[in-house]
């Protein structure tokens, strides 16, 4: 169940970087830290769909453990280009938003797995 959550979660935040990127090279002519931002923002969905296709348990864990960095790095660019006012204040909340949900639930399936991973 978790993993369907977090699947569709993951691609509509990969859609909404994909469109930001896209804002930002052609509007404000950004080239670097939104490319940051693509990159990471994207590999969060395609780890955990990496994870949802692995081949133990072990493996599922380490994939999902990359999506939360990828995760926490993604917080971090929209972060920068919010206080650098490459985006505004209300555009990156939402992001950033979607992105901590992401993070808690990365979190909790990797706390509970952990668990789970210690005691066999």
């Amino acid at each position: 169940m978790t993993s369907n959550l977090l699947k569709d979660k993951s691609y509509r935040f990969a859609l909404r970087i994909v469109k930001l990127y896209r804002y930002l090279l052609i509007s404000k002519k950004e080239f670097v830290l939104s490319k940051q931002l693509l990159r990471s923002g994207t590999s969060i969905g395609a780890n955990i769909e990496e994870s949802i296709g692995g081949q133990s348990e072990k493996d599922f864990f380490t994939k999902l453990s990359i999506a939360y960095k990828e995760a926490r790095e993604s917080n971090y660019w929209i972060r920068i280009l919010r206080d650098s006012e490459i985006i505004t204040i209300k555009e990156a909340e939402s992001l950033l938003f979607d992105c901590e949900e992401l993070m808690k639930i990365i979190g909790k399936t990797l706390s509970t797995m952990k668990k789970k991973l210690n005691r066999n």
